[in-house]
């Protein structure tokens, strides 16, 4: 449950009419977050009510609500409010998320990207290096995926980058086959696969470039280091 005496005001004002809503700071910013997944907005909420001015306890007019939002349903003006309006994070709310969602653009790019000079993958360290020299800002409130298009923009004048697929033959023994499937899906596809004569079995399977060590050393050990990894070109 939402502490009253804890939560904060998130504001929307349309065609002169002002609507406020009591919210937890944190859940608010996680709606607000592209990349977490939805909340429902009764956990959001201190109080179900929309306000005209939440400090004074003044309530929304029904009539406001219908002129601006065509419903008088609490639950659905608050949604539009949290989604189209402002909400009163602190500075330090705000540091934390900018930091949150930071890491997940590098650590996106390190996984999915190479240095097209080497085809290895960039140490995630280096990647931010690229983006501090670059002085990138992280939104927020943007997604991870549309603020990696401007990030890997700017860092490409620091360093060779590009997202890129790689395509690594894979050989493990019969006794390791059967682990394979589940340890390969989180890191791409099995684009094909046979068995040998001597019992094991090897698959062509294609990969984000920036996985490449992490895919070599999960195939080395659901064999017992027995396996045999190889990049195709």
């Amino acid at each position: 449950m939402v502490n009253i005496d804890e939560a904060i005001i998130a504001r929307m004002e349309s065609y002169g009419e002002k609507f406020e809503i009591l919210v937890d700071a944190d859940l608010a910013a996680d709606f607000r977050n592209p990349d977490t997944e939805s909340l429902a907005i009764d956990k959001i909420l201190a109080v179900e009510e929309i306000f005209k001015d939440a400090k004074k306890g003044d309530k929304a007019s029904e009539e406001s609500m219908n002129k601006i939002f065509e419903t008088t349903d609490v639950l659905e003006v608050a949604k539009e409010i949290l989604e189209k309006g402002n909400i009163q994070l602190t500075a330090q709310q705000k540091r934390n998320m900018q930091e949150e969602k930071r890491k997940l653009v590098i650590n996106k790019i390190a996984r999915e990207a190479i240095n097209p000079q080497t085809g290895l993958p960039h140490p995630a360290q280096r990647i931010e290096n690229a983006m501090n020299e670059s002085k990138i800002h992280i939104d927020p409130f943007k997604s991870v995926d549309e603020q990696i298009k401007t990030t890997l923009k700017a860092i490409k004048v620091k360093i060779p980058i590009r997202f890129e697929k790689v395509k690594i033959a894979v050989r493990l023994p019969g006794s390791a086959a059967g682990n394979a499937y589940s340890a390969i899906h989180p890191f791409g596809e099995i684009l094909n696969e046979e068995w040998q004569q001597d019992g094991s079995w090897i698959a062509i399977v294609e990969i984000s470039g920036g996985l490449q060590d992490n895919f070599n050393h999960k195939m080395a050990e659901i064999s017992g280091g027995d396996g045999e990894t190889k990049v195709i070109k």
